[in-house]
């Protein structure tokens, strides 16, 4: 099984709009490191028996990244919630569509498909053929502890706090991936139990409302003991650099394009 990170940042990215000139609010994080730019957090899973890969969000980013990381056939999208920074590529799904002459199936909490379907509801309504001018999607709501197989993947999904709203996090073999979330409950680490490779989203160094931040990563990283951790969903004071240098030993910032390659 193939992970790509997609995108690494958070929701304004990195940098973001602004600064002095008008060039990026970089914060802490080092401009002239290529590391540092990131755009919004997606990941996409291939490897799977089925045809095409799993995307997990439509990121706003969403076709820069898939022709950065040259991936085309997507099978299927789960969202993991409906923030703006996790839907707003979804109109460039009619590209994918055409390149799978199908409709793409869409899973995600009886929620998050209700305001993505909502927002986007074009994008839901029967596909009419031969031709794709607009997004084709499927909906296809789940219960946040369900096991889909989905993309010719085994997936295991549990609920995330997500601070005002919830999300959802999946496991699929020896991989786990946790974006958007504060708070973990025992369910959440029962299904990341033995798990290699966790991606998890860690915001910033100090507390957030909403998201994990650097010490609360490292209990649950602590209690897990994955072989290795990469962070994701990460914030202007992130500095890449910093990050190599004062993690634990098996803990890692990730970067936009990073390939991680996952023993089942």
């Amino acid at each position: 099984m193939r992970v790509t990170l997609l995108g690494t940042g958070g929701s304004a990215g990195v940098p973001m709009i602004g600064g002095a000139d008008g060039s990026g609010e970089w914060g802490d994080c080092d401009p002239a490191e290529p590391r540092n730019v990131r755009t919004r957090a997606s990941i996409v899973i291939e490897g799977g028996a089925g045809d095409g890969a799993l995307l997990v969000d439509t990121s706003p980013d969403m076709r820069h990244q898939l022709l950065a990381a040259r991936v085309a056939r997507v099978a299927a999208v789960l969202y993991t919630h409906a923030h703006a920074d996790h839907i707003t590529g979804l109109d460039d799904v009619r590209l994918l569509n055409r390149v799978m002459e199908r409709p793409i199936e869409a899973y995600g909490s009886l929620e998050t498909m209700r305001e993505v379907t909502a927002r986007f509801a074009y994008a839901f309504k029967p596909w009419q053929p031969p031709w794709f001018f607009r997004p084709v999607l499927v909906s296809h709501p789940v219960a946040s502890d369900a096991t889909l197989d989905i993309a010719g993947l085994t997936v295991r999904l549990f609920d995330q706090d997500h601070g005002f709203t919830r999300s959802l996090g999946l496991r699929t073999g020896g991989f786990g991936y946790s974006t958007d979330a504060v708070a973990l409950d025992e369910r959440a680490f029962d299904v990341l139990e033995g798990v290699d490779t966790w991606v998890v989203g860690c915001f910033q160094r100090t507390p957030h409302r909403t998201h994990a931040w650097l010490d609360r990563v490292l209990e649950w990283v602590n209690r897990l003991k994955p072989r290795r951790t990469i962070l994701t969903h990460m914030g202007t004071d992130m500095d890449w650099a910093w990050l190599r240098a004062h993690l634990p030993a098996g803990i890692e910032p990730g970067f936009d394009g990073q390939i991680l390659e996952i023993q089942d």
